[in-house]
């Protein structure tokens, strides 16, 4: 079979939408941000209140994303949208962003935090730990060659385990704590010396960090057997579970450790843990990160390397990326590119928080675009009919975007710096694209 006539197979259903989707959202973030956000505000009143707010927004987000997905459903996703919407140019640079350091920077930093809890277990020197962290993004990007199915099997098991561990965590932590004093209305001052404006801002940024991914499902949409039914029973369904355990999570976190508890602790499941259940309840937090995190490698590489086949197919990149392997039927070189670069980003960044803090503007910047093709999408007509439609247009898609863009303008004031850094980094593509037009337009004639 020649490379033109290896496709990407169907066999994605409901059940693997929905592995996809959790695995990749309930990464590192409801481990990391939690004593952070409550830094920024002064009781779990406030805290709550922001983490349900936000569960609504993304479940906003979920409704979009839900009708780009059954108007357009192609492989690649949000690149697909961009491409039709804004033309090559932005379709380009979406893809380069996602290459270069916005979905390989966390299969980078995720690898650090499996390493990081797997010396929990096992003592890890230097070099050994180094050497974990390579060997996760190696073995996962070698699972995903050789097969979607060993790939997909990967994801449901380790999204099963996730979302089991975390529902005992959180049946485990009501029956345990009773008896301890509660630490739901206990009241501090805010740590961080901002205005309330900014705090309140800044601890949305850190909530809404919690739930990237949902928007990664449509780049698998190729691979779906029936993809109109799944993206949108994926997204409702998915993005409700991870809203109800999230908030449930913070609701154990704050009523074992109180504000100041949650605040004094790096690690704030495995203080809760501890506290509970001593080294076993520990030892179980310490496993469960582990799953979280090569889960949500995995379910990045099953999705963001099907944007840069897209783009390779479409001509915009490396035709040496158009490639589906004729035995396993996956993008295998594109696999070998997003595992290749974020071994780069492992040597050169080394740091979770640096690695981490690469992504955030460039995933806020791109929804907002999303969202205004959609609306964009909807006015001409454009994608294909019959498939699920966001409700009260345009108020929903013009509500979404308005907070996209609160996100954006305050970050960029604010941490205008780091905005500056990443913004350089996007439109860095710029170049590589006019040199890329050129050089096919040269080998054309």
């Amino acid at each position: 079979m020649s490379r033109s006539q290896v496709t990407l197979p169907r066999s994605l259903s409901l059940v693997d939408g929905l592995a996809i989707l959790i695995g990749i959202t309930i990464g590192a973030g409801i481990y990391s941000t939690p004593q952070i956000i409550a830094g920024y505000l002064s009781s779990f009143n406030q805290i709550i209140i922001l983490w349900v707010a936000v569960g609504f927004f993304v479940f906003l987000g979920g409704l979009i994303y839900a009708e780009l997905g059954t108007r357009f459903p192609h492989t690649g996703g949000e690149y697909v949208y961009l491409y039709k919407a804004f033309g090559p140019l932005v379709g380009f640079l979406f893809g380069w962003a996602q290459l270069f350091i916005i979905r390989t920077s966390p299969a980078a930093g995720l690898a650090i935090v499996t390493a990081d809890y797997l010396g929990y277990f096992i003592p890890l020197s230097p070099i050994a730990h180094r050497t974990v962290a390579v060997s996760v993004i190696l073995i996962l990007g070698l699972l995903n060659i050789i097969g979607l199915k060993w790939a997909s099997a990967f994801q449901k098991l380790t999204t099963f385990f996730k979302v089991s561990g975390l529902l005992i965590f959180v049946i485990g932590g009501l029956v345990l704590s009773r008896g301890l004093e509660s630490g739901l209305t206990q009241k501090m001052e805010p740590v961080i010396p901002l205005n309330m404006k900014t705090r309140i801002i800044a601890a949305l940024m850190m909530v809404f960090f919690a739930h990237t991914g949902f928007e990664r499902l449509g780049y698998s949409a190729g691979e779906m057997r029936n993809p109109r039914r799944t993206i949108p029973l994926s997204l409702f369904f998915g993005i409700s579970l991870i809203v109800a355990i999230y908030c449930l999570i913070n609701y154990i976190y704050h009523l074992t450790l109180g504000m100041e508890g949650v605040r004094g602790n790096t690690i704030v499941a495995s203080a809760v843990a501890v506290r509970l259940a001593g080294p076993v309840g520990a030892s179980f937090v310490a496993l469960l990160v582990i799953l979280s995190a090569t889960g949500s490698i995995n379910g990045t590489m099953m999705t963001a390397t099907r944007v840069y086949y897209a783009m390779a197919r479409d001509g915009l990149f490396l035709d040496w990326l158009n490639y589906v392997h004729p035995r396993f039927r996956t993008p295998s070189r594109a696999v070998m590119a997003h595992c290749l670069w974020a071994l780069a980003i492992l040597f050169l960044r080394s740091r979770f928080e640096v690695i981490a803090a690469g992504m955030v503007f460039g995933i806020l910047v791109f929804l907002a675009m999303s969202t205004i093709a959609l609306i964009k999408f909807r006015i001409t007509g454009v994608g294909e009919k019959g498939g699920y439609r966001v409700p009260l247009f345009p108020f929903f898609p013009v509500l979404y975007l308005s907070g996209l863009l609160v996100f954006i303008i305050f970050r960029s004031i604010f941490e205008w710096r780091r905005t500056l850094i990443d913004l350089v980094f996007m439109v860095s593509g710029l170049p590589i694209y006019f040199l890329w037009k050129f050089y096919k337009k040269r080998i054309s004639n």
